[in-house]
């Protein structure tokens, strides 16, 4: 019995340290564990140049929208699927917020985000409010993701 109960443990941990060992690798060789596009652009024919380049475009778009929300620190709990977006799941997607703030929680987005009336939020945002173009920006940004989830 206990000769199993070593052999299991042993070749658990030779499983999970190589395991750890081989991800980990490939991550830092990489630099991001989930990215793909690199070996996709590599692969792009030359009849696909146009979509590739509207693909760029579309990329370059959705990194100027999601930096301001990347540079808050928004994306760690939200995501915003109308602009391709992709965060925490913690907090609700931010697609319809610009429109849904005003009738769930009674003001603005634009006043929201100076004094928010949720817990949570208050929490997040009271302990750092954001400057007057922060606010711009982010408001911006959920503008436009309320206009292209429509």
């Amino acid at each position: 019995m206990y000769k199993n109960m070593l052999v299991f443990v042993i070749c658990f941990i030779l499983a999970f340290g190589g395991g750890y060992a081989a991800f980990s690798s490939k991550a830092a060789k990489s630099g991001d564990p989930g990215s793909s596009s690199a070996p996709a652009a590599k692969s792009a024919k030359p009849d696909d140049a146009k979509t590739a380049e509207k693909s760029g475009e579309a990329t370059t778009v959705a990194a100027k929208d999601s930096e301001v929300l990347m540079k808050l620190n928004c994306v760690s709990c939200h995501s915003v699927s109308a602009l391709g977006v992709k965060g925490g799941q913690v907090g609700p997607d931010l697609s319809k917020a610009y429109v849904n703030v005003e009738s769930k929680h009674g003001v603005k987005v634009e006043d929201f985000l100076q004094k928010p009336t949720s817990a949570v939020m208050s929490g997040v945002i009271g302990s750092k409010p954001l400057t007057d173009d922060e606010l711009k920006s982010v408001v911006a940004v959920l503008k436009k993701a309320s206009e292209q989830s429509q």
